[in-house]
């Protein structure tokens, strides 16, 4: 039955004081209506006058509804549904005069900010805040599997079955436990990396069938971490309708993509990656590759200010913790026999090529954080990857580089080469690069012909956004012209980039992928054997 505030009874309630949107009160909305089902009902409680006019876009971004706001006093309450609400029939009488919820369509025009300038206080903390973890003694490489010149691999993930998104769902909004999404999660490996071996490839992943996303995972296993929807960071930026509006002109999925919030001291509490390592280990002898998002993708995706300011004075404060975690991780990762780490730093070409928009904030695979000019970004980014990798053997580390991933339109993603990058790519000590050449938009694979000798280049000869399976012939042409500058030895074959960098937003279909796979085995295979091998 109805309560005195509203048409309908709340199936959850909280009372976020003078919270507002911008200062942690929609922290805790995600706290509460993640785990309710479509159609549940959340109240939420505020003495601050602006959520009226904040929460009715926040609904609007996120595809949930306001159904009913109700004042009393300075008190205010609204009534939220999850997703679309459909009013029961048994509570569709009227509710007591004298009560009656304000209307929705009287709450403003849905537009937060307009006519008033935003305050960006510190956030409020909303859940405890942990002492992190203090770092155990690192353990030493391990021997593991050596990776052949020509050797075909995934850059990294692979599209993940329905059933799996809708478990990956759940445990992120906290309706099943880590054990069951477990079951869920390891017969979707099975399933990606039995894919990868009938393909015929010579170095596995896991098709980060575990991943929200390639990167912002992370924050859903670090301590004093949490990730909420890139839509929850409305009240953060200066112009929200400017930033509803990039969001959707760079296709970008918002309501699915998740960002990690930071509200204390990071610390590496459980293990990132090595648990995905040690279970694909299980499957199958070929050699594993692990990626993992690199420092300066990090860096930029959780320094925001305003939320990671509570617990960081700076980016760079908030970056020496993220190279300790990585530095943990890709040890933990070695020792376990993982024949390749890679580090994933997409945003150095939004960097160089990028354009600035509001705020000085773009959106590149996920990074939202506010960058400097481009010569103070690419060295904060070379001194970050250089201690992270720091006297680890680097021909077992990696350095993946493209132009962002997040959907099929090749016009919504960057274009221009790699000769800004160049220096870099020479300056950190890792034993390959990883990169994105078989679209136009990354340039000739010439432009690389200045790298170190030591590096060997992870070629990509597949373009993961198009659905069309190239030919043998086309793929052996351009094979062959990477062998042209680099010489064999130097050479491995990969796509341009992973086949799902989103979960919820994968580029192509399984079969096409693994049928990409097996076009760049058959050419190995070619090459092998005009080599006189097997």
């Amino acid at each position: 039955m109805a309560d005195a505030r509203h048409p309908y009874p709340p199936d959850v309630s909280f009372d976020g004081g003078d919270l507002d949107c911008g200062n942690g009160l929609l922290l805790l909305i995600r706290q509460h209506i993640d785990p309710l089902r479509s159609g549940q009902l959340l109240e939420i409680r505020s003495q601050h006058a602006s959520v009226e006019e904040d929460l009715p876009s926040w609904c609007r971004l996120t595809g949930n509804e306001l159904v009913s706001l109700h004042h009393d006093g300075g008190q205010r309450s609204f009534l939220v549904s999850k997703g679309e609400f459909v009013p029961p029939a048994e509570n569709s009488r009227a509710v007591p005069v004298g009560d009656t919820p304000v209307p929705v369509a009287a709450t403003g025009d849905g537009k937060a900010g307009k006519g008033r300038k935003r305050h960006k206080p510190r956030m409020a903390v909303t859940q405890p805040v942990v002492s992190p973890t203090l770092p155990e003694r690192l353990p030493e490489p391990a021997a593991a599997p050596a990776i052949e010149p020509l050797s075909v691999m995934g850059v990294g993930s692979w599209p993940r079955p329905k059933w799996l998104l809708r478990a990956l769902h759940e445990h992120l909004q906290g309706r099943i436990d880590d054990t069951e999404f477990t079951e869920y999660a390891d017969d979707a490996v099975r399933l990606a990396v039995q894919h990868q071996v009938t393909a015929g490839v010579d170095v596995v992943t896991d098709g980060e069938q575990r991943r929200d996303n390639y990167s912002s995972f992370v924050g859903g296993l670090l301590e004093n971490c949490q990730l909420i929807p890139i839509t929850d960071l409305l009240p953060y930026v200066d112009d929200p309708q400017q930033f509803e509006r990039e969001l959707h002109a760079l296709d970008v999925p918002a309501g699915e993509v998740r960002h990690p919030a930071v509200f204390g001291p990071l610390g590496r509490g459980r293990s990132l990656a090595t648990h995905e390592a040690e279970f694909v280990r299980t499957l199958t002898d070929t050699p594993v590759k692990v990626s993992l998002p690199g420092p300066y993708l990090l860096t930029r995706t959780m320094w925001m200010e305003c939320v990671s300011d509570r617990a960081y004075d700076g980016r760079a404060e908030l970056a020496r913790d993220i190279v300790r975690i990585l530095r943990e991780e890709a040890h933990h990762l070695l020792a376990a026999g993982v024949s390749l780490v890679q580090f994933d730093e997409p945003v150095l070409t939004e960097v160089v090529h990028g354009h600035v928009g509001q705020g000085g904030r773009t959106f590149m695979c996920g990074a939202l954080g506010e960058r400097q000019e481009t010569g103070t970004e690419l060295a904060f980014a070379r001194d970050l990857l250089q201690e992270v990798v720091a006297d680890l053997p680097p021909e077992r580390l990696a350095l993946h580089v493209c132009r962002g991933n997040w959907t099929g339109d090749e016009t919504k993603a960057l274009a221009g080469d790699y000769r800004p990058l160049l220096g870099l790519l020479g300056d950190v000590p890792v034993g390959t690069a990883v990169l994105e050449l078989c679209t136009s938009r990354a340039g000739e694979v010439e432009t690389l012909a200045d790298l170190p000798a030591d590096r060997r280049i992870g070629v990509g000869l597949i373009n993961q956004k198009n659905p069309r399976v190239e030919s043998v012939e086309e793929v052996e042409q351009r094979a062959q012209r990477a062998i042209n500058v680099f010489g064999t030895e130097r050479v491995l074959f990969n796509t341009d980039c992973g086949f799902a960098t989103f979960a919820d937003n994968p580029i192509v279909t399984a079969d096409a992928a693994a049928a990409k796979l097996s076009v760049l085995t058959r050419v190995r295979d070619t090459l092998r054997r005009a080599r006189g091998e097997g």
